[in-house]
């Protein structure tokens, strides 16, 4: 597949028509989003070569996409066959014909001239056949033109993905400020943090006659781990770099990126867990929701 840094979308439409000797069709190649490539098209089964033409074409071009062709095909109604004179019906009127001359110049009856034309007129003489028609030019100029066809698919699936870069670019904007907005957030609240831990600690002594110091100490770890929010904020700040990375590297990355949604819920959603204080917790809805919008475009990308 040839290398391309642009960024394309797996929705893409072109439609096209040609002729040829007596021929004429007109197509429609159209795509939508997909887990890996299907392509899926019908062609006449005489055009012996086409369909594995047209796929390496695609094939060539296109990484990941649900592609479907429509094409229809049509034969003008003479193009097909031509007159031919049937010898052996032919032959019989001509037989007839002696017969009935001789028989006329017997009785002295003088018949007209009988013209080419009079015995072409004879049903059977004059007669339509088909051609058989070789499918090696067709297949050669609707390969050609399939390629333009392809193009401007290519296209069209360009300035989609353009379309979808920018707002992709604005929603990972969005999610850094929020991301700087939750560790602002998370700072101002370690006041309450660390009331909520010395409360809890008290709790605990008090209740911890005969209780394993070694167990007491493991429950505050936990109490604090469950409270600090630094590496989720962290974390989310590696995602927007590595999908800023991918958005400026181009081609097909969708898969890439599809994961890293993935990895910016988890990091939301524990946020939300963690946040212990309702303006870090609006902070982390917020966040859900970029993120949600986000993996929405993305399933539109190659």
């Amino acid at each position: 597949m040839a290398q391309n840094k642009t960024l394309h979308s797996m929705t893409g439409f072109a439609s096209g028509r040609g002729e040829l000797d007596g021929f004429s069709w007109s197509w429609e190649l159209r795509s939508v989003n997909a887990k890996g490539l299907d392509i899926r098209f019908r062609v006449p089964d005489w055009l012996d070569g086409l369909e594995t033409a047209l796929r390496g074409v695609l094939t060539e071009q296109v990484a990941r996409g649900n592609i479907s062709l429509s094409l229809r095909l049509t034969r003008q109604e003479d193009s097909g066959s031509q007159l031919a004179v049937n010898a052996a019906a032919l032959q019989s009127v001509l037989d007839a014909l002696q017969q009935v001359q001789q028989k006329a110049a017997e009785q002295g009856v003088t018949l007209a001239p009988t013209s080419g034309a009079d015995l072409l007129g004879v049903r059977g003489v004059l007669e339509q056949r088909s051609v058989e028609t070789d499918a090696a030019p067709l297949v050669a100029q609707m390969t050609r033109e399939f390629k333009e066809l392809t193009a401007a698919f290519l296209t069209m699936r360009e300035e989609e993905g353009a379309a979808l870069l920018r707002i992709l670019r604005d929603q990972l904007d969005l999610v850094a400020d929020l991301r700087t907005r939750a560790a602002e957030a998370a700072e101002a609240r370690k006041p309450q943090v660390a009331q909520a831990l010395q409360t809890n600690l008290a709790r605990v002594l008090d209740n911890s006659d005969g209780a394993d110091p070694d167990r007491v100490a493991q429950e505050l770890a936990m109490l604090a781990v469950k409270a600090d929010v630094t590496e989720e904020i962290d974390r989310l700040g590696a995602h927007v770099d590595a999908a800023r990375a991918l958005l400026d590297q181009g081609g097909p990355v969708g898969r890439k990126l599809d994961f890293l949604m993935q990895e910016f819920n988890r990091e939301a959603n524990t946020l939300c867990s963690k946040a212990q204080n309702s303006n870090l917790t609006t902070i982390g809805l917020e966040l859900k929701t970029v993120i949600d919008q986000m993996r929405e475009q993305v399933q539109n990308i190659e």
